[in-house]
C-alpha cells in the first residue's frame, strides 16, 4: 500500500460518457467513495483535476493568445477542485484545496509545510490551478507536487487502461505496455504523459501508474499495489 500519493484525474472524466454535462454525478460519487476507502486504508491523498469538460485551451478559437486560453484553463481547474472538494465533504472527509494564486477566500495559497500538515491530518489536498503560469499541463503539476511533497507513487487515472506502443484508437494491433521505464517515454515520445513530468519522474525516481479510471475499484486496486493498468519506473 502507497503511504502518501498524488491522484490525477481529467477533467473530462468528471462529465462521463454524458454530452453536454459539466459533471457526471454518479463518477464522481465513485470517485469519492474509492479516495474515502483508500483514505481509510492509511494512505494520505492529494488530488490534481484537469479542467477539460469546461475548457480545452484554443479548441474554441484556434486565433486566441496561448496565455489566456491556459489561464482559463488554470480557472477551470479550480472549479473542479471545489466541486469535488465538496463532494468529499458530503462524506465526512476534510478536503482543501490549494493554489499558487490567491483565489479569494475560496482557496488556500499553496505551501509545502501546510500541505504536508494537511496530510497528516488525513484531509485530501487538491491542487488547482496549475502552477499559475501558462504552458505547463496537469500532467506537470501533479509530477511537481508529487516530487515536493516526497510522494511515493503518481497514479494517473485516464479513460485508457495504460500506456500502449501506438495510440490504439488508430492501430487495432497496438499492444498494451506492463511496465516501462520513464526516460523510454521521452526516447520514445509516448503521449502518455507529458515530457516534462515524465523527466521529472525519472530525475526523481518516482513511480508512476497509468490506469483506466473506468475499470472496477482501478483507483483502490492500483494504490493497494495490484498490477493494473502500465508502472512508469525511474
Amino acid at each position: 500500500m502507497y503511504k502518501r500519493i498524488v491522484l490525477k484525474v481529467s477533467g473530462e472524466a468528471l462529465a462521463g460518457e454524458q454530452e453536454g454535462v459539466t459533471f457526471f454525478q454518479p463518477v464522481v460519487d465513485e470517485l469519492v467513495r474509492q479516495i474515502k476507502v483508500i483514505l481509510q486504508k492509511g494512505t494520505q491523498v492529494s488530488l490534481v483535476i484537469g479542467g477539460g469538460n469546461f475548457w480545452r485551451g484554443r479548441s474554441a478559437n484556434s486565433q486566441m493568445d496561448r496565455t489566456k486560453a491556459d489561464q482559463i484553463g488554470m480557472l477551470a481547474t479550480v472549479m473542479n477542485a471545489i466541486y469535488v472538494a465538496d463532494a468529499l465533504r458530503q462524506t465526512g472527509v476534510e478536503t482543501v484545496v490549494q493554489t499558487p494564486f490567491i483565489v479569494g477566500t475560496m482557496t488556500e495559497l499553496f505551501s509545502k509545510e501546510s500541505a504536508l500538515t494537511h496530510l497528516k491530518k488525513g484531509k485530501v489536498v487538491i491542487f488547482a490551478g496549475g502552477l499559475g503560469h501558462p504552458f505547463f499541463s496537469t500532467d506537470t503539476i501533479t509530477a511537481l507536487r508529487g516530487a515536493e511533497l516526497d510522494a511515493d507513487g503518481l497514479f494517473f487515472a485516464k479513460n485508457i487502461d495504460g500506456v500502449y506502443d501506438s495510440d490504439p484508437a488508430v492501430n487495432k494491433n497496438a499492444k498494451k505496455i506492463d511496465c516501462i521505464k520513464s526516460e523510454d517515454i521521452v526516447k520514445n515520445n509516448l503521449k502518455v504523459i507529458d515530457m516534462a513530468a515524465a523527466n521529472l519522474c525519472f530525475e526523481r525516481k518516482i513511480t508512476v501508474v497509468i490506469f483506466g479510471l473506468n475499470e472496477k475499484d482501478s483507483i483502490i486496486r492500483a494504490v493497494s499495489g495490484e498490477k493494473i493498468g502500465t508502472i512508469v519506473t525511474a
